[in-house]
């Protein structure tokens, strides 16, 4: 006889030759079958193959011959319920091909001889029912019965961890095989009872327990029972077969990632995401010529994510059944994610050419099944991260297909967090969308205030004020709309607000507040001051300008200010490195260049006499630092330099300005009140990013641009005046026309997109005003007003005394 023997617990195949003295030859009409055997004990499985005519008792001495098994008298085959006799053959017991036998002990030798007397005799009632084909009334009798002691069990099972040696019980009694073979029956009376019962088990197991964990641990070999059974017999598209699955699933989601240990085996979990995925494959196929069926297979999409849980679990811990077998498996998962995201291109790339139908007016695209490709990709991505190079395979499909990506989540965003793992992707996600996402955790981060929240500012106590109002404010008042209005001045409205943003925000890094330094190569650029401590209000200040800065990006206003590299990074929560301090010290920088680039032997002659200390001011005297124990008494030499520059530098942009970074993060995080958004803010911007956002376009500002954007009410573009106007604004300086603009919307820099990228148009306005009268403007309208100046040389007078910097600000009205 030649069996296999699968041991999955030890992660073995064995293969032997058995001859023994005790099989039966076999007869003229025997026939060769394969069955299994269901152990008990250790949850293997053995694959023998045998003849017809092998009697029982020579199968016992086969089992006990490779499992080590001893007592045959003690031990028992059960078949369908009923215990097998060492006399029988296996044709006499019915053993057809591919049949499942259970060897256990004999009942008076388990420790639950009651139940096992329960489950033989609900399996016979089952068996019975089998044979009952056009009977109602018989049906009907014995599928009551059948419903009375499975009830009888359940109840029996106790709601404990013990509870698994009941459901094991009842998984080898072979009333699974015997239910699901009922619900194969050609009898619809049939069909439906065990239908019914099998419902009612896989409810029960969903309510046994209070705790997911146990639920999951206790009952999915149960569930996974039932699949392998119903899979193999009523096929993958059973409406049984699909509850019973997704109910799997579900246990699976409730166990949580913490719970690796409850997991299903890799060769078990497999088998559901390769038939998912060959659905998901074929939808994605048909949907690239319609929605409909896409949208019709969202279950799956979710049940293929379930089950790729454990799989990626067990990939990750190389945990399998063989390492020829492990190796099958990984291959096979890699299949999966080719086919699929081969599909999902072909998906994306029909969505870009209904993009463009749709921009020419041809056709409408197609929106039912969008959201099914982007959380099938995010499930991509995380395949990817298992596989050496895979993950940059997956991101450089994502950026060949970036324009019907990028569509997709500004048109289907809901939450901001749906989307975080495409926004870090620099080269998938367009600053558009990052900076879409970023205002939008702004406004999630709110708690959607709709009161006004009213100021008024004297403006020769601009900064004080601000504070008071600002810096002292319950910060959920701050997260609705503000209201704002400059004292002894009609103006308001939102020009007056964008006005007092950029001039309280020049007033919060204005160098001589001492709360903020100029890099030295870059006067826009920022970063705490370490010396901000002269004021003993420093730290609130800093709560203030936090508050401010993420005041001013949510009411989307460029303040002209920009933060320097290492800021950035130190709200982002990522390291700073030597070349990161290049632009916020310079000199510190070249120093520790040198020091880092001399030669070996002149560095350990100690030319420079260098130790590991620091020098600091404070409170207007300076202090030595040691930037290690014992740190004056340690020689900076060639083996320990790099140290010396990372201590120096970490001190010098790290600890020393550690706590003015933490308020001014504390300040802007009290305007985005859920944590998790407020953590992942900086993440998903790069350093560019908030560059385009706080400081706007860093370009001179473009007259055609401007022309471009400009209409006119009572003037036309044919008059005189209006010509004479882009004439002058041609011939103006950078400064001047930065003035005018301002004076024109309170806008002291523009949107990186330019003037396309305000929220309108701008417009001039013609006035019947006398022709000594100074142009005017209502910032909130983007509105500048002048009468019709009788010559080019008159009007050239008039805006050039309100392109003085010192004028230019206190025109505007609302």
């Amino acid at each position: 006889m030649t069996y296999h023997l699968h041991d999955h617990n030890n992660s073995s195949s064995i293969k032997r030759k058995y001859d023994d003295d005790n099989v039966v030859p076999p007869s003229p009409t025997s026939t060769r079958i394969q069955f299994f055997i269901r152990l008990f004990c250790g949850g293997k499985t053995l694959v023998l193959q045998g003849n017809s005519s092998d009697t029982v008792a020579s199968v016992h001495l086969k089992i006990q011959s490779i499992t080590g098994i001893t007592g045959m008298e003690e031990q028992r085959l059960i078949y369908c319920g009923k215990q097998l006799q060492l006399s029988q053959t296996l044709s006499e017991c019915d053993i057809q091909n591919d049949a499942t036998l259970q060897l256990i002990g004999r009942m008076q030798s388990t420790r639950h001889p009651h139940t096992w007397k329960l489950l033989n005799y609900l399996n016979s009632l089952i068996i019975d029912l089998c044979s009952c084909t056009n009977n109602y009334t018989a049906i009907n009798s014995n599928a009551g019965h059948i419903m009375k002691m499975l009830t009888k069990f359940l109840t029996m099972t106790p709601k404990e961890n013990k509870s698994d040696e009941y459901l094991l019980m009842f998984i080898y009694s072979s009333v699974p095989a015997s239910l699901v073979k009922l619900y194969m029956s050609p009898n619809a009376f049939s069909k439906q009872a065990a239908y019914k019962f099998i419902r009612q088990i896989i409810v029960w197991c969903k309510t046994l327990f209070p705790d997911p964990v146990i639920v999951y641990s206790q009952c999915a070999p149960l569930l996974l029972e039932f699949c392998k059974l119903l899979r193999r017999t009523a096929g993958v598209d059973d409406a049984l077969y699909i509850f019973c699955r997704s109910s799997l699933a579900n246990m699976i989601e409730w166990c949580g990632p913490d719970d690796v240990k409850y997991m299903l085996r890799l060769q078990d979990a497999f088998p559901f995401v390769r038939e998912l995925a060959t659905r998901l494959s074929h939808a994605l196929g048909l949907s690239v010529r319609s929605a409909e069926f896409m949208g019709l297979l969202g279950s799956d999409v979710c049940e293929f994510i379930k089950f790729m849980h454990p799989v990626k679990s067990a990939i990750r811990r190389q945990e399998a059944f063989g390492r020829e077998g492990f190796e099958m498996l990984i291959e096979g998962v890699h299949c999966v994610f080719c086919k699929l995201l081969e599909k999902l291109e072909l998906c994306l790339k029909k969505l870009e050419s209904q993009l463009c139908l749709k921009k020419i007016g041809r056709c409408e695209p197609i929106v039912l099944c969008w959201s099914k490709y982007l959380v099938i990709l995010k499930e991509l991505k995380s395949i990817s991260k298992l596989y050496k190079g895979l993950e940059e395979v997956f991101w450089e499909k994502m950026r060949q297909r970036r324009v019907a990506l990028c569509f997709l989540i500004v048109r289907l965003s809901k939450s901001s967090r749906d989307y975080q793992w495409i926004l870090k992707h620099r080269e998938v996600a367009q600053f558009k969308m990052r900076r879409r996402f970023a205002l939008k955790m702004l406004r999630e981060g709110s708690n959607k205030n709709e009161e006004l929240y009213e100021m008024l500012i004297c403006r020769s106590h601009l900064l004080e004020e601000s504070f008071e109002y600002i810096g002292r404010a319950d910060p959920t008042s701050l997260q609705g709309n503000l209201f704002l209005q400059f004292k002894n001045e009609e103006a308001t409205g939102p020009g007056v607000l964008r006005e007092w943003f950029s001039l309280v925000c020049q007033a919060i890094f204005n160098p001589q507040n001492a709360l903020f330094v100029s890099c030295p190569n870059d006067g826009r650029r920022f970063f705490p001051n370490p010396a901000s401590e002269v004021d003993p209000l420093h730290l609130e200040y800093f709560i203030f300008s936090g508050r401010m800065i993420a005041l001013a990006l949510m009411h989307k206003v460029q303040i002209s200010i920009a933060f320097d590299r290492v800021f950035y990074l130190l709200l982002a929560g990522k390291n700073i490195s030597f070349e990161d301090i290049k632009d916020a010290d310079p000199y510190l920088y070249s120093g520790c260049k040198t020091i880092l680039e001399m030669d070996t032997k002149m560095m350990d002659q100690d030319i420079l006499g260098l130790t590991f200390v620091c020098e600091v001011e404070e409170l207007g005297s300076r202090k030595v630092v040691e930037l290690c124990p014992n740190g004056k008494d340690t020689i900076v030499n060639s083996e320990n330099r790099d140290e010396y520059v990372n201590l120096l530098v970490q001190h010098r942009f790290v600890t020393s300005i550690a706590q003015q970074v933490a308020h001014f993060a504390q300040g802007f995080a009290h305007i985005i009140t859920d944590r998790q958004l407020r953590e992942s803010f900086f993440r998903i911007l790069d350093h560019e990013d908030l560059d385009w956002m706080l400081y706007g376009s860093k370009t001179d500002v473009s007259v055609e641009d401007w022309r471009a954007h400009t209409d006119f009410n009572g003037y036309n573009k044919s008059d005189p005046q209006i010509s004479w106007f882009w004439e002058i604004v041609g011939n103006m300086s950078v400064e001047q026309r930065n003035v005018l603009l301002f004076f024109w919307t309170s806008i002291k820099s523009l949107p990186v997109e330019g003037f396309g990228g305000l929220a309108s148009k701008l417009y001039i306005y013609k006035t019947s005003e006398s022709h000594d009268c100074l142009p005017s403007s209502h910032t909130c309208f983007y509105r500048l007003c002048f009468p019709p100046y009788p010559s080019m040389d008159v009007m050239q007078d008039r805006l050039h005394i309100i392109t003085q910097d010192h004028i230019g600000c206190s025109f505007g009205t609302s």
